[in-house]
């Protein structure tokens, strides 16, 4: 299994585990530059080298040897599961990718067909109705978490609690884990706690959000695209994610944390 979605700088000085939606474009451009003292030159998630990471076979013995050994300071980053869901649906279902086309070919015609989503497209300014389809899109998001149908569920949507679980069950132990709402405060303590070849500053850092521009800009306020049933199914999903990393469910127009992460608790809770 070893530690798929974890990146390391080439320096050793920090140990990273990938959560989908959750800054990890801009955490990967601060590991870089802390090594290097330039940015990559495109999206983080498309360097092949100048940064660890699992996918390069090469990487994967350095990593490995890395976390069982607990040499690095570990990290990762979370998000309220109401407005990562969110923007998982705005930017992979109804955004147009990087590649000009849609995201996983065939997947938006799939939801056209079977659930009556619709995305819109640029022409028509993304004209569409964006509560009914986020719904419906959350219908599926469901049965792909729960049933593995209409096809097995995407790293972008499915549940922050099991990207972070499989870097513990494997032998790995976190030092940090903060939130996306507290970005500056929790990369900082990071930043704190290591050493790196290059200082890093963190004020002077750009955001790198490479989804922004793809598709629609949402129209409404978080807590409007939430009913009861929604509710219902986000609880279902990830609730997990809710009660391990004090995000406030009964309130989705709260997305900050209502309480500290207890590191132990994720590691007891997460480790088996």
């Amino acid at each position: 299994m070893g530690f798929p979605g974890t990146w390391m700088t080439e320096s050793e000085s920090v140990v990273y585990r990938v959560v989908p939606k959750c800054a990890c474009s801009t955490i990967g451009q601060i590991m870089f530059y802390s090594d290097h003292g330039t940015f990559f030159d495109g999206d983080i998630h498309d360097s092949t080298e100048g940064l660890h990471k699992w996918a390069q076979e090469g990487s994967q013995p350095l990593i490995e040897a890395n976390v069982l050994a607990h040499k690095s300071y570990a990290f990762t980053c979370v998000r309220n599961p109401y407005t990562r869901i969110l923007s998982s649906f705005f930017d992979k279902i109804c955004g147009i990718q990087r590649n000009g086309r849609r995201y996983r070919g065939n997947l938006v015609p799939l939801l056209i067909q079977k659930y009556g989503i619709e995305v819109g497209d640029p022409e028509n300014g993304f004209d569409f109705d964006q509560v009914k389809s986020f719904r419906r899109f959350l219908l599926f998001a469901r049965d792909t978490i729960r049933w593995r149908r209409p096809m097995d569920p995407d790293i972008h949507w499915s549940a922050m609690s099991g990207h972070v679980a499989t870097f513990i069950a494997n032998g790995g132990r976190y030092d940090k884990i903060f939130w996306t709402e507290q970005f500056n405060d929790g990369m900082q303590q990071v930043l704190d706690a290591i050493e790196t070849p290059q200082p890093v500053a963190l004020s002077d850092i750009p955001r790198f959000n490479e989804s922004e521009g793809h598709g629609p800009k949402r129209a409404h306020p978080v807590e409007d695209y939430f009913d009861d049933l929604s509710m219902h199914l986000m609880y279902e999903i990830y609730n997990r994610d809710f009660d391990l990393f004090r995000y406030d469910f009964d309130n989705p127009a709260n997305k900050m944390p209502v309480g500290e992460i207890d590191l132990d608790e994720v590691h007891a809770k997460l480790g088996d």
